[in-house]
């Protein structure tokens, strides 16, 4: 047998040219605009097809869509590793996205090359993946971090097109925060113990993430205006180290004007329980140690246990209740959203600021709403305790 190599029928065209194998397949090679030479990925049988694969190279470099057939030859697990060191995201975020990576995206894709990824090996690990973990939100997750990786390989022409195309896959669909009731919130902070329940009530009606609660300091206090000025936050990460840094965006920092009748729980707990000095943090252990996310996790339970509250009512959810009890105190949703440091692109273009003076106005009808709440909680209390010595009488 002699060699396979090509033999005859080499033609000559005026973009690349086609040989023909002794096999009787054919091929083709070009000259790619950096002045390389690059032969076809796979022979053809006929020189026509040949030819047309030619041509469509040749369209692709004149309509500038030409890819090298070798810049997809990149490590995944490298490119998705680089490219999370290159976000400069927040700690909290970094470590997401490892975990998501480590956990549910590289277990399938990391050995592969960039140009490996295809549209139904996505489809079948998103399957996959819901399938295994029930867990759709993590899913979600997941999903919109491959998705962003590889759209990042797009614009570094590394691929063509992004292999992820599944609609809606990366929408969370989660339900709706619970709402406590103004009764609920002061059993919850009785619960928690005296050296946390300002924690409660500012997680409620700040309302602050427990992040931004955990960065303030005694400066950022003041008891007679009833105000806290929330500049940092300091969330804690899976190795329990305070990650201090910035807010959640640019509008977490801001002076939240608090109700009237919290004045007392933050003079009671300057003078109590957070450290000295103006520097001084305002939530700190029994032994002085920095607030620790674990350490008031398990009293977290315990006191929704002892109220009876439902076992997924997060503290998180008390910001659903602030913004909930804000709103039917009169707040507009642009007057919540700055009251609870949220922002988006779409807000910005929609909603107008609310300026100190309404905010004033907002947390007085809060404070109003909860005190009118609480007396109707005592006079409720009084006509029961009024029934049972009627009854003890009789």
């Amino acid at each position: 047998m002699g060699a396979r190599g090509p033999k005859k029928g080499k033609g000559m065209r005026r973009f690349g040219s086609v040989r023909q194998y002794r096999s009787g397949r054919w091929t083709a090679s070009y000259l790619d605009p950096t002045g390389l030479r690059q032969r076809a990925p796979e022979t053809f049988e006929t020189k026509a097809d040949a030819e047309v694969w030619l041509s469509q190279i040749e369209a692709d470099i004149t309509r500038k869509d030409w890819r090298n057939p070798d810049a997809g030859a990149v490590n995944f697990e490298e490119y998705a590793t680089k490219w999370v060191a290159e976000r400069g995201v927040a700690s909290l975020t970094e470590e997401l996205y490892v975990r998501l990576l480590r956990l549910h995206v590289l277990p399938t894709f990391g050995e592969l090359d960039l140009d490996e990824i295809t549209p139904p090996r996505v489809r079948e690990w998103r399957t996959e993946r819901l399938a295994t973990t029930s867990a759709a939100t993590t899913v979600a997750k997941s999903y919109r971090l491959l998705k962003a990786i590889l759209e990042t390989a797009v614009d570094d022409e590394l691929i063509r097109r992004n292999p992820c195309r599944i609609r809606g896959a990366g929408k969370e669909v989660s339900k709706s925060g619970q709402v406590a009731s103004v009764e609920q919130v002061d059993a919850l902070a009785d619960a928690v113990g005296i050296r946390w329940r300002l924690m409660v009530y500012l997680g409620a009606y700040g309302p602050m993430r427990p992040e931004e609660q955990a960065e303030l300091r005694r400066k950022d206090v003041d008891v007679d205006n009833a105000t806290i000025t929330v500049r940092k936050a300091a969330p804690e990460l899976a190795t329990g180290q305070r990650a201090e840094g910035p807010t959640k965006s640019e509008a977490g920092k801001r002076v939240v004007v608090l109700p009237q009748f919290l004045r007392i729980d933050l003079k009671r707990h300057l003078d109590w329980y957070a450290e000295k000095g103006p520097d001084g943090l305002l939530f700190v252990g029994e032994k002085g140690a920095p607030f620790r996310r674990s350490t008031f996790g398990r009293k977290w339970k315990r006191a929704r246990a002892k109220v009876g509250m439902p076992s997924d009512f997060r503290f998180y959810d008390l910001r659903h209740t602030g913004h909930t009890l804000s709103t039917r105190s009169g707040a507009t949703l642009k007057d919540t959203m700055v009251r609870a440091g949220q922002s988006t692109e779409k807000a910005a273009l929609i909603y107008q600021h609310s300026d100190h003076e309404r905010q004033k106005e907002v947390a007085g009808g809060l404070d109003r709403m909860v005190q009118a709440a609480r007396e109707k909680a005592r006079e409720q209390s009084q006509k029961g305790a009024g029934g049972a010595e009627v009854v003890r009488d009789a």
